[in-house]
């Protein structure tokens, strides 16, 4: 681990921290979490997504251990799926806008979307960031 993905790791842990346990939301909310400056899939995987799922993807983040349901091996989506990627459906999940099947359980992971979506620079790449990061993770997949 080089200075800079240290450095993402700490403040992607610091994020996800609540500030007081009875201020401060459990989870991520587009009040509470800055955006990074980028917009590439792999800094935005680093600051949002190791800190659960790893620095390789496989779930091993140093958040893991914390969470009530552990994270997904994000390399092995397609193989799960029969050999397919759906970058759509993963677009979905990242924003939020996934519906979770019967039985599934509660959502752990955070609702990116709004987050993503925080109008910076007079735009709003949340919609680039979440295709981003969906791509990224497509990238990542075990042949």
């Amino acid at each position: 681990m080089n200075r800079t993905q240290g450095t993402l790791l700490i403040a992607g842990i610091l994020l996800a921290m609540p500030l007081g346990a009875e201020q401060a939301p459990a989870t991520p909310t587009a009040q509470n979490t800055h955006l990074i400056e980028s917009i590439t899939g792999p800094a935005l995987y680093t600051a949002y997504c190791s800190v659960c799922h790893g620095w390789d993807g496989k779930g091993g983040g140093p958040m893991a251990g914390f969470l009530k349901v552990r994270s997904p091996d994000l390399t092995k989506i397609a193989s799960r799926n029969r050999g397919v990627f759906s970058r759509d459906r993963i677009e979905h999940v990242i924003a939020g806008t996934e519906t979770l099947p019967r039985g599934h359980g509660t959502r752990e992971m955070p609702i990116w979307g709004p987050i993503f979506s925080q109008v910076t620079w007079d735009r709003d790449f949340g919609p680039v960031r979440i295709a981003n990061l969906a791509r990224y993770i497509e990238e990542i997949q075990k042949k």
